[in-house]
């Protein structure tokens, strides 16, 4: 422990990505969040219904449970098309869809930050794909200003280097934004995908107020491209990271993201509301050790 920081309560509202309980449906994730005392939601909108009118009541009983929607994760959230949201296939047609999105849901996340990939580079060609991205972030930066809400670019792990991503580091993302120069544009930090970047502490100090969201998690090596650990089970410093963030002035939600999938040892296998127990208590511990 670091004997010359003083000892205070973990100082970020927990929030809890639906993605981290996929086995359960919309209606359980909002039950459950509430009875553990969850601070905030990450919106995963594919867990929404399809039919549009019963898709704004599953948003308005969010309401209800006292739950605010902090971040969300659109349908189509990649500039290009990737593994995982493949269609539509052009850039208008990505751009229209997530126009939708803003749409059905800001009404009922005001201030929220929808969070954005690249995608992978058409052609492996990095340049072009960063002149899109900045154009096609611009027009986001537009609809989200139009709906009084905000966009974060998440920068990916190089495993999903190809296939997600084209950019892995803080520092590309961070330049991307300052590109687009819009402020309700920041930057998605996930601990899983940037504790590797040998630069992300000191660049979170080189724009401070441009991050918009911290997602945690643990990382061993993946067996799968859905395979995350619960806080303080692997390599990562997430206690430090913690700091940094708040060093930096960040306040926002601190929101468990995991996902779990074609492993032998799945956590969406285990009781889940342990497991949100179990990372609220993890991420207190790494706070106060650090």
């Amino acid at each position: 422990m670091n004997m010359n920081r003083p000892t205070q309560p973990f100082p970020f509202p927990y929030g809890v990505n639906q993605f981290t309980t996929m086995p359960w449906s919309f209606d359980e994730d909002l039950a459950h969040y509430a009875d553990l005392g969850v601070g905030a939601i990450e919106l995963c909108e594919t867990k929404l219904h399809h039919d549009h009118e019963r898709a704004k009541a599953q948003l308005a009983s969010v309401a209800e449970t006292g739950l605010p929607i902090s971040s969300v994760q659109p349908l189509v959230r990649t500039v290009f098309p990737s593994e995982t949201q493949p269609e539509p296939a052009g850039r208008r047609d990505r751009l229209a869809r997530f126009r939708r999105s803003v749409e059905l849901i800001a009404p009922f996340a005001p201030g929220a930050v929808f969070v954005t990939n690249t995608g992978p580079a058409p052609g492996g060609n990095l340049h072009e794909a960063i002149r899109q991205v900045v154009t096609h972030h611009r027009e986001l930066a537009d609809i989200a200003a139009d709906h009084g809400v905000r966009i974060a670019l998440e920068p990916l792990n190089p495993v999903l280097l190809n296939a997600e991503t084209a950019i892995w580091t803080y520092r590309q993302a961070l330049g991307i934004v300052q590109e687009v120069d819009r402020e309700n544009v920041g930057v998605c930090l996930d601990l899983w995908n940037l504790w590797q970047d040998p630069d992300l502490v000191p660049r979170l100090a080189d724009a401070p107020d441009r991050l918009f969201l911290l997602q945690v998690s643990d990382w061993r090596t993946p067996r799968s491209r859905m395979d995350r650990r619960s806080v303080g089970t692997g390599d990562i410093p997430v206690g430090r990271l913690l700091h940094a963030a708040y060093s930096v002035g960040y306040r926002g939600p601190c929101v468990l993201e995991i996902f779990s999938d074609n492993v032998p040892d799945s956590l969406y296998e285990t009781d889940l509301d342990d497991l949100l127990r179990a990372n609220r208590t993890a991420l207190e511990s790494a706070w106060r050790a650090d």
